[in-house]
C-alpha cells in the first residue's frame, strides 16, 4: 500500500463498537471484496470491502474477519482469516500478509489460514445463536453481481439453517457516518492531495488544452503524494458539458471563454475527499460567469451554517431550496410568477438545480449514514450546490467537505483550496 501504516487503536475502536451492539450469543462475519475479472487474464485493481477495512484494516483480497464477543473461548473472540502467503505468491504478486503483520495492523491476536476456515466456524458456530450477514443496504446501491459477500451468506445460511439471521448493515451504518480523529486526520489529507492537485491545475489550463489533459494533471499529483489516484470517476466538464452531471467522457477541449467544472478528489488509504470547482478557461470569469459563480458561492456558505447537530438532512435541503430560489430570482432566471406557479413536488429552482446539496463522506465517497437520523457531531458532509444555463452554455457546481462540530459551525476540510473568483483569477494570471 502506498499510504502510511494507520494506527491500529482505530480498528480496535471500531470492532469494540460493533460488538457492543451485537445481541447476546451472536456472530458477525464479513469478507473481502473479489479481485473483479476483465477479460482474458485481466482483472480491475483490487480494491478492499469498505467494512472489513473498517474493523480490521486489513487491505488484502481472500480475508474474512469474524466477531464472537460472548465465544466461550476467548481466543476466537476476534479471528481473522487470511490466504496463506509463500514462496511462489511471493514472486509472483509480492508477499501477502503473515500472521504476525496481520496482529500489528488489525491488533487481533488469532489469525489462522483461510484453509482452515472451515473446521473453525464450525466449531463456533455451534455455540452461537445468532449469524450477522453483511447485506448492502445503502440508499444509492445498484448491485447486479454477485458479491464474496453474498456468496458466504448463501454458503453459511445453507450449512447452519437453525441460526438466527440478523444485519450488520444498520449497525455499521451509524457506526460509520460518525468519525473517529484518526479518520478525520485520513479524510483531511485526502483533501490535501487534492488541494495539490487543483492547484497544479490551476497553472496548467489555457485555451485549448483537453479535457483529458487535466484529469492527467491531478492523477499525477494523488499518486505523487502516496494516493492510489480518484476517489471516484473525475468529471471534467468544459462549456456546456458541465450541464450533464454526471459527464465522465472528459475528451473534449477548453474553449476560450468557456467555464470548466471539475469534480475530482484523491483518496487516501481508502478515504475520500470529494471536491469541485469551476473555473474560467482563459482565467477570467465574465461577469454574467462571476454573478452566477458567486450566487452559487453564498448558496454554499449559507447551507454549510446549517449543518450541525440536531439537523434533519430531508429538512436542510428544503431550507437549501429556498435559498437557492431566491439567488435564482435575483440572477433572472426565475421570477416570482414561476415560483407561484411551481409544483411543490419539483420547486421551480430543480429546473437550474435538480440534485441534492450534501451527502456522507468518508470510507466511501457517498459514505454510510442514516438519512432520517438527525445530523450528529463529527459527521462529514459535502456541500456542493450548483447552477446549471445550458442555454447560456455553462454550469457551475462548488463544493467543500466539511465536519459537524458538537457547538458552532462545521469545519471546512477543503478551506485552503482555492475558492473565491479573485483568488482563483490571480492564481491562473501569476
Amino acid at each position: 500500500m502506498k499510504y502510511f501504516r494507520i494506527n491500529n487503536k482505530l480498528f480496535i475502536k471500531n470492532r469494540k463498537d460493533f460488538t457492543l451492539k451485537m445481541n447476546p450469543k451472536s456472530l458477525a462475519v464479513f469478507n473481502s471484496n473479489d479481485i473483479y475479472p476483465i477479460s482474458a487474464d485481466s482483472t480491475l485493481p483490487f480494491q478492499q470491502h469498505r467494512d472489513i477495512f473498517y474493523l480490521s484494516g486489513v487491505d488484502q483480497e481472500e480475508s474474512i474477519l469474524v466477531l464472537f464477543p460472548d465465544c466461550p473461548k476467548e481466543k476466537h473472540r476476534e479471528i481473522l482469516f487470511l490466504k496463506e502467503t509463500n514462496e511462489h505468491i511471493a514472486i509472483w504478486e509480492g508477499e501477502k500478509l503473515t500472521k504476525e503483520k496481520a496482529l500489528e495492523i488489525s491488533g487481533i491476536k488469532t489469525v489462522y489460514w483461510l484453509q482452515d476456515m472451515e473446521k473453525i466456524m464450525f466449531e463456533i458456530m455451534t455455540q452461537c445463536d445468532t449469524i450477522y450477514i453483511n447485506t448492502n443496504e445503502h440508499y444509492r446501491s445498484n448491485v447486479e453481481v454477485e458479491t464474496r459477500e453474498d456468496r458466504f451468506t448463501k454458503w453459511l445460511k445453507d450449512k447452519y439453517p437453525a441460526h438466527v439471521v440478523a444485519k450488520s448493515n444498520p449497525i455499521l451504518q451509524r457506526l460509520r457516518s460518525v468519525k473517529n480523529q484518526i479518520e478525520l486526520d485520513l479524510i483531511q489529507e485526502a483533501c490535501n492531495i487534492t488541494e495539490k492537485g487543483f492547484r497544479r491545475v490551476l497553472n496548467f489550463v489555457k485555451p485549448g488544452v483537453m479535457e483529458y489533459e487535466i484529469e492527467a494533471e491531478y492523477i499525477h499529483e494523488f499518486i505523487k503524494n502516496r494516493s492510489k489516484g480518484f476517489a471516484y470517476t473525475p468529471i471534467v466538464a468544459s462549456g456546456n458539458n458541465a450541464n450533464v452531471l454526471h459527464y465522465i467522457e472528459n475528451n473534449q477541449p477548453c474553449h476560450a471563454g468557456d467555464l470548466i467544472l471539475m469534480d475530482v478528489g484523491s483518496e487516501y488509504a481508502n478515504y475520500s475527499s470529494d471536491m469541485t470547482r469551476t473555473i474560467p478557461v482563459s482565467g477570467k470569469f465574465t461577469k454574467r460567469q462571476k454573478e452566477v459563480y458567486n450566487a452559487v458561492n453564498r448558496v454554499k456558505n449559507e447551507a454549510t451554517k446549517m449543518l450541525v447537530p440536531g439537523t434533519i438532512w430531508e429538512d436542510y435541503h428544503i431550507e437549501v431550496g429556498k435559498i437557492m430560489t431566491s439567488e435564482l430570482l435575483g440572477l433572472g432566471l426565475l421570477t416570482k410568477i414561476d415560483i407561484q406557479n411551481e409544483n411543490p413536488e419539483w420547486p421551480a429552482y430543480k429546473k437550474y438545480f435538480m440534485h441534492g446539496t450534501s451527502h456522507h463522506m468518508g470510507l466511501d465517497t457517498h459514505d454510510y449514514g442514516i438519512l432520517t437520523d438527525p445530523m450528529k457531531a463529527n459527521m462529514v458532509f459535502t456541500v456542493e450546490p450548483g447552477i446549471y444555463i445550458p442555454d447560456e452554455g455553462f454550469g457551475i457546481r462548488i463544493e467543500d467537505d466539511v465536519v459537524v462540530q458538537e457547538t458552532g459551525e462545521p469545519i471546512n476540510l477543503m478551506k485552503n483550496i482555492p475558492i473565491e473568483v479573485e483568488e482563483i483569477e490571480d492564481i491562473m494570471n501569476s
